[in-house]
């Protein structure tokens, strides 16, 4: 059996790129990839700044593994990645699991 990996290594993403509708596309060192829509944030608070698609456009992965577009704006790529697969925040992170065996 090969050695396990190492779970930062799992998530990292490696491209994304805007769309249109206030999506973007986002594919992970794992080989997860797709589209996660972001429409339910446009508009509200900071992210009226999306407002301009040429803004919205901008959007790169910063230094952290977080995906941003200014020093204001900046996403989760954690939380991206549970929305693109569908996982819940145990099946990545199995120390959140409560123990049962009480």
């Amino acid at each position: 059996m090969g050695k396990p990996l190492d779970i930062m290594t799992l998530i990292r993403p490696t491209t994304v790129r805007a769309l249109p509708n206030y999506r973007v596309y986002i594919k992970f060192a794992d080989g997860a990839k797709g589209e996660v829509d972001l429409s339910d944030l446009a508009g509200k608070g900071v992210f009226d700044r999306w407002n301009d698609y040429n803004f919205f456009e901008q959007v790169h992965i910063g230094a952290h593994r977080e995906i941003k577009w200014n020093d204001d704006i900046e996403l989760c790529s954690d939380s991206l990645y549970l929305k693109l697969t569908g996982m819940s925040p145990e099946n990545l992170f199995p120390r959140l699991r409560k123990n049962t065996d009480t």
